[in-house]
């Protein structure tokens, strides 16, 4: 483990880019609100559909261990690069998944597994460095939950 890293922060991509659950300030009662979450990751900004590459399977068994990957595609413009790639699971009691952070230099491409409580559809949404945000939307069948107590 490296210092100061919890159980939802890692290195990817090279150890380019962050996964953190670090960052802007959400309260509790907000923690389980999906839309609170993207809407305080992208400043209120409606995220537009495209170039987000999200991949589960149609399928989990058991949602203790759900593979998942994340990509944004194409060639950016200019200097825009990829900044930071939140991951929301509106069902599970907390909604936010997990948070990926990246350098101009890195690719935007992560993979990792989640826990996902029941079937519900897994929101991506990625910030851009000239400000934009797209994101992509996978609905996934949760046989056993993960999130249980």
């Amino acid at each position: 483990m490296l210092r100061g890293l919890n159980r939802r922060e890692t290195l990817g991509a090279g150890a380019i880019a962050v996964a953190t659950g670090l960052g802007w300030a959400i309260g509790p009662a907000d923690a389980n609100d999906y839309a609170e979450q993207i809407k305080a990751f992208t400043g209120g900004k409606t995220p537009v559909e495209g170039r987000v590459k999200l991949e589960l399977p149609e399928l989990a068994e058991n949602g203790n261990t759900v593979p998942l990957s994340v990509a944004v595609e194409g060639p950016m413009a200019g200097d825009t690069h990829v900044e930071e790639i939140l991951v929301v699971a509106p069902a599970n009691p907390n909604a936010r998944v997990i948070r990926f952070r990246f350098s101009a230099a890195s690719v935007p491409e992560v993979s990792t597994r989640i826990r996902l409580a029941e079937t519900q559809n897994v929101v991506a949404v990625a910030s851009l460095s000239d400000g934009t945000f797209l994101q992509a939307t996978r609905q996934i069948k949760v046989t056993i939950g993960g999130c249980g107590g």
